[in-house]
């Protein structure tokens, strides 16, 4: 067997398949965790907050910041200046537990979706109902 064919029978089998689309639907759902997280949240915490408050602005300098380079993490960034970004970590986090609470309920409402029973197959007659049955059909091979 050729090394293109072992490719493709790996490539093609269900597992590998599955993980492909799963990881581009989850690239796809992080997007909207994303969004959710700083167009839809964020500003509604800024709003009970009383103001503009954004999280990836909250950092602390640790360098000396050269003349003329305003105090904004871009412009830090830029300049070279290290800087502490704990305020793009804690909206990463804000975005982590969201997804992973959705991915729970996923999880679980598939859990509850797969444990419902199946519809339940007849109780099997009694068995001299199968012998009179069997008897029944007998005569009747004789007869006809």
């Amino acid at each position: 067997m050729g090394m293109m064919a072992e490719f493709k029978e790996f490539a093609m089998k269900g597992n590998v398949m599955d993980l492909a689309i799963g990881v581009i639907i989850g690239g796809a759902f992080g997007k909207i965790v994303d969004s959710l997280v700083n167009d839809v949240i964020m500003p509604v915490i800024a709003a009970l907050l009383g103001g503009r408050f954004d999280f990836t602005n909250l950092f602390v300098v640790l360098g000396s910041i050269p003349d003329g380079v305003p105090r904004t993490m871009d412009a830090l960034k830029k300049a070279g200046v290290p800087v502490f970004a704990y305020g793009n970590f804690i909206t990463i986090l804000i975005n982590f537990i969201l997804l992973a609470f959705v991915i729970f309920m996923l999880v679980k409402a598939m859990n509850r979706w797969r444990e419902q029973p199946a519809a339940e197959a007849p109780a099997a007659p009694p068995a001299d109902l199968v012998v009179l049955e069997e008897i029944r059909d007998l005569l009747k091979d004789k007869r006809g």
